[in-house]
């Protein structure tokens, strides 16, 4: 506009000009912008996951031994050694064990989540004491626990404190009866913090007027969980059902630092690194790894079939 004038003069930009700046994009952003925020992250996840499996895959038709420089290709030898030995899918049952507690530990976090999202006295300082256990290194819980299950240890000598001791030491990790309960309940203490937090997460999304709304109408806190709550987070409950299903197959830490898989506690991932460090069959290793990876995503594809994801409506 012209000073004095009242009048509005038009400037127009070339569109060589236009398409110079971006005029095209309301942000003035060229087309691959995005792209280049993803070339770091997708790169990293191309180079430290998709390729190290490509190269897994690779590894489950040689029969290398992790040292020499030549890899001999096999076929699919090592594929019919696993489903022809019985024995390597026997260790599967000690997957039962953890996930019964993967069980019990989402009922305890569930529990706490539902418990500590209303008003509660130093609400706060519980929520810090139940995740802390997950923020711990798994070696180092599993040197803590241990001690803890050492005969005439910590447990027996709190458990002969409140009358239920015995007169002779319980062999917690030693007695093959005892020692998959043992370490599943260390399992139970170390990760229900990570479950605790999702669902508390969840259920503080949902909105307070549903639960004002609940109480004019009479309804006590079981009404509210079983009505607002439960279906409220039906996702977060099937994430972490699955997220629990596929731990249980997988498990290795702990067990590991705390037993070496002796005792009738070996899992299938401690099978498959005694068969890569200590028989030196690396070949043999890497097809137990793609097997129990396609039993993974395949118990993970009939989770989701017969618990579909379904919107959650609370109206």
């Amino acid at each position: 506009m012209q000073p004095g004038t009242g009048a509005t003069r038009t400037i127009t930009v070339p569109a060589k000009m236009r398409r110079r700046r971006g005029a095209g994009n309301p942000n003035g952003t060229r087309w691959f912008t995005p792209w280049l925020y993803l070339l770091v992250p997708v790169g990293l996840l191309v180079v430290f996951t998709y390729v190290p499996v490509a190269n897994m895959i690779w590894y489950s038709f040689t029969d290398w031994d992790g040292l020499d420089k030549t890899k001999d290709v096999v076929g699919f030898d090592n594929y019919v050694e696993i489903f022809t030995r019985p024995e390597m899918f026997q260790v599967f049952f000690v997957s039962l064990y953890y996930l019964a507690g993967s069980v019990i530990q989402m009922a305890l976090a569930l529990y706490f989540a539902t418990l500590l999202s209303f008003r509660t006295r130093l609400r706060n300082f519980f929520k810090g004491v139940l995740f802390f256990p997950y923020l711990i290194n798994g070696v180092a819980i599993g040197f803590v626990f241990l001690y803890l299950f050492q005969p005439d240890g910590t447990l027996d000598a709190l458990l002969t404190a409140v009358g239920l001791g015995t007169d002779e030491p319980r062999h917690w990790l030693g007695d093959p009866d005892l020692a998959n309960w043992s370490l599943a309940a260390t399992s139970v203490w170390r990760y229900m913090g990570l479950n605790f937090v999702l669902f508390l997460g969840a259920i503080q999304s949902i909105p307070s007027e549903l639960y004002e709304a609940a109480e004019l109408d009479g309804a006590n806190r079981w009404h509210q969980f079983r009505y607002i709550i439960a279906p409220g987070i039906k996702r977060v409950i099937s994430l972490s059902f699955i997220l629990s299903i596929s731990g249980a197959l997988s498990v290795f830490e702990v067990p590991f630092i705390m037993t070496g898989g002796a005792n009738g506690t070996a899992t299938f991932v401690i099978q498959t690194v005694q068969m890569a460090f200590e028989f030196r069959r690396v070949g043999f290793a890497s097809a137990m790894a793609v097997v129990l990876l396609a039993i993974v995503l395949i118990v993970t594809w009939v989770q989701r079939r017969l618990v579909p994801d379904e919107e959650v409506s609370l109206s």
